[in-house]
């Protein structure tokens, strides 16, 4: 019978526990570790002698893995599952956690409750004083502790499993992950403290200082017992608010919320509009409290839905006084505060809250924290509710900026005939399709002539199904980037040229209105065809060799017309930003240098994907099939251009399918070709969308543009890892136009066709590689 060495550290704790127990506080420890469930011992404390009926739960910890975490105050310790916190909690008296440290002789120990436990997102961690020293200095806070026999957290315990008792915390890969996590949460009081002494439990990338300002405001007026969270990431977004403020109504008792912006600007002043220039800089940046506003609104109407008079906002500039930010101050709903009205900003706050129990504002926390991840709306339905009037997606942070950039353009161009061109960059996810659909209502419904132009067939085809179904003018209004040849100079006033990356160096026809052939490039042509063109583009999604749509494209033929041009890079907003870190890092596509395994980015608090590694294209489609039963949404399969595409065949007067991508015993058909139908098959411009997609394999030129919920792709033998380092190969490809680009374009191009693919997945993805030293890479990539 073997003996690890953790159960050896195991019974040295105990026994170290049981000595200073019983020879320092001088009482009675009575073992469980018989039918231990969570507890390993109770103490009784002794009066003069006597067992005096007052009891304390311990539940020992040792080695040095629990001292791993170590603090300036103490150390965290991480309980390894849910159910130990509630059992805890639940225990008929106070429980006490005890760090037994063998090397020292010494033990140290925290009470258990949710004034001390602290959430991380996906599971608790609970700070052990370094003062709270297991000896007989301790003897009058335990005897205070048992003495309550509990009935302080009776409380807790009811604000802790308000939700449910036997709730359990899931992996990060399950469906009922929260939509949303915070990168610190606590007390105010206690938040101060941390931040105060560089506390490791406050996150680095939190702004310490703006922080401290506002907390300092709140324990001051006696609202130190509120609980905050730091870095609270909306719900199936990525946009974090600085700090959201957790209390309750004092009228009616249920949980309000007050979101707060930080800045640490110095000055600013207003720009026209909701856009506003701070300190030095010379881009524009949204107003803080119309950023505040837009996270307030998708809380509650963009987002899983909360009351509206449960959630208020404001924006604190805690650096700034009043003088220096003349013209900014907003009166409504979300107040401005600076340095010079931070204690009206206290003030105010104590109109808000009720000066609840811990418990209270903690059940408030947990609710806001254990929104459930809903699916989020599809984009083709939201932008057609946008456009049809029925309701308004709302924009966040940056993607407002570009939305108002460009209305003020085109309010310029009619005042002053100053023509700009606009460029929005951004990735996948970043909102840049969403921004084009909310400027297409808006100026729609302004009067102003607007067309939306793309450069694939299967996004514009459904963007006439989903959003003009039953309105051929507004059908007419999607267009395709090469239908602007003949289109007068300036009769737009704006043209939206979503998917911009895909123009080409030329047109397909290149003949004007009178038949004579025209020397403009492509993209002079959109450029000229409106007073304000507008270029969505994501320039590492270029997979065409004709494809030139850029940045320093767009510039060049700008400057060559006399235009100005106006540049917004966005963030991502509305997908996982670490799946598509992680996708970077598997492709290596900003850097040769080794990459992070998706088990490694799981665990953090702002990543709500699913990534799988399948051992079989069977296994690929079987996960995907399974994700899209339970959890809903659309699933498809994709791949790399590795197989033939054959045209439909006719047999015994049936039109099918060939299954042309075979991987050993599993082989399934590519969609079906433009004009080339198949009975029970969607057309290949529908395919992204109807529900009989599943049963083809799609190729890069169809999935482009679109999302979906779960994606598979399949990586062919035209891209294989060797050694450290991705190699494309030519002769696997079946791409005839990407075969004839340069050697040089070669690699980049295959790269980002698999960077497309993986991307297309909102909520999951599942990766296999018909290669075997590739599939070994995919699957330490995932971990």
């Amino acid at each position: 019978m073997w003996v690890s060495s953790n159960q050896l550290a195991g019974a040295a704790g105990e026994a170290l526990v049981s000595f200073l127990v019983h020879h320092e506080l001088g009482w009675v420890l009575r073992d469980q570790r018989q039918l231990d469930v969570g507890i390993d011992g109770q103490i009784e404390i002794v009066d003069d002698g006597k067992a005096a009926g007052l009891l304390l739960g311990a539940q020992v910890k040792s080695g040095p893995s629990v001292f791993k975490e170590s603090a300036p105050e103490g150390w965290y310790y991480r309980p390894s599952k849910r159910d130990n916190v509630d059992y805890w909690l639940r225990y008929p008296m106070p429980v006490l956690l005890v760090l037994a440290d063998n090397a020292t002789k010494r033990a140290y120990w925290q009470l258990v409750s949710t004034w001390t436990l602290v959430s991380t997102g996906i599971g608790w961690k609970i700070l052990v004083p370094r003062v709270n020293e297991l000896n007989a200095n301790a003897k009058d806070d335990l005897r205070a502790l048992a003495t309550s026999q509990h009935t302080d957290l009776a409380s807790d315990l009811v604000a802790l499993l308000h939700k449910t008792a036997q709730e359990k915390v899931t992996p990060p890969d399950e469906t009922d992950v929260p939509a949303s996590a915070a990168k610190a949460r606590g007390r105010a009081a206690l938040l101060l403290n941390d931040l105060e002494a560089n506390s490791p439990s406050v996150s680095a990338d939190i702004d310490g200082k703006g922080v401290r300002a506002l907390l300092t405001q709140l324990v001051g007026v006696g609202f130190g017992h509120l609980d905050v969270l730091l870095g609270y990431r909306l719900p199936n977004s990525s946009a974090l608010v600085d700090v959201v403020l957790c209390g309750t109504d004092p009228c009616t008792a249920e949980a309000i919320y007050v979101l707060v912006e930080l800045k640490a600007w110095a000055n600013a002043r207003a720009l026209f509009d909701d856009l506003v220039l701070a300190d030095d800089s010379a881009l524009p940046t949204l107003h803080p409290v119309e950023q505040v506003r837009r996270y307030r609104d998708y809380l509650v109407h963009g987002g899983p839905g909360l009351k509206p008079e449960s959630v208020h906002c404001l924006a604190y500039l805690y650096n700034a006084h009043e003088t220096a930010i003349a013209g900014l101050n907003e009166d409504g709903d979300a107040p401005l505060y600076t340095v010079d009205t931070g204690a009206r900003l206290a003030e105010q706050l104590r109109t808000v809250f009720d000066a609840a129990p811990l418990a209270e504002t903690q059940m408030a926390a947990d609710l806001l924290l254990d929104l459930r991840r809903t699916p989020p709306k599809a984009f083709l339905k939201a932008a057609a509710e946008e456009i049809q009037g029925r309701e308004r997606i709302v924009l966040m942070d940056e993607q407002q900026v570009a939305f108002t950039l460009v209305t003020n353009a085109v309010e310029q161009a009619a005042l002053s005939h100053r023509k700009t061109v606009v460029v929005v960059l951004g990735g996948p996810g970043s909102g840049k399709s969403t921004i084009a659909m909310s400027l297409y209502a808006e100026l729609a419904r302004r009067g102003q002539r607007v067309y939306h132009a793309t450069g694939s067939r299967s996004f514009t085809s459904s963007l006439r199904t989903h959003i003009g179904f039953d309105n051929p003018q507004a059908r007419a209004m999607f267009k395709y980037i090469n239908n602007f040849t003949d289109t007068e100079p300036a009769s737009l006033d704006v043209l939206l040229c979503d998917e911009a990356h895909r123009v080409r160096e030329s047109s397909v026809s290149q003949h004007g209105a009178r038949g004579a052939w025209t020397p403009r490039s492509q993209m002079e042509e959109l450029i000229t065809a409106a007073r304000v063109p507008v270029f969505f583009l994501d320039e590492n999604q270029i997979v065409h060799p004709g494809e030139t749509g850029s940045l320093a494209s767009i510039t060049a033929a700008a400057q060559r017309l006399g235009r100005d041009v106006v540049a917004i890079h966005l963030r991502g907003h509305f997908r996982s930003q670490v799946l598509d870190a992680w996708v970077d890092g598997l492709l290596r596509l900003n850097s040769p240098v080794r990459s992070t395994p998706w088990s490694e980015m799981a665990t953090r608090s702002d990543c709500d994907a699913v990534v799988h590694s399948a051992n079989s294209p069977q296994e690929l489609e079987s996960w995907l099939r399974s994700r899209q039963e339970k959890e809903g949404g659309i699933a498809r399969i994709t791949a790399g251009y590795c197989w033939t595409w054959s045209d439909p065949i006719t047999e015994n007067g049936t039109t099918m399918l060939l299954p042309d991508v075979q991987i050993g015993e599993w082989s399934r058909p590519w969609h079906a070709k433009p004009g080339k139908p198949v009975p029970g098959v969607p057309q290949s411009d529908s395919w992204a969308t109807d529900e009989r997609g599943f049963g083809q394999v799609g190729g890069v030129y169809i999935t482009q543009g679109v999302d979906y919920d779960w994606v598979g792709v399949i990586f062919g033998n035209d891209f294989v890892w060797r050694g450290d380092r991705w190699v494309a190969r030519r002769k696997y490809s079946h791409d005839p136009v990407v075969n004839r680009a340069a050697e040089s374009d070669f690699t980049r191009l295959i790269r980002n066709t698999y960077r497309v693919l993986l991307t297309r997945g909102i909520r999951g993805v599942c990766v296999y590689s018909v290669d075997q030293q590739t599939q070994e890479y995919l699957r330490a990539m995932v971990g």
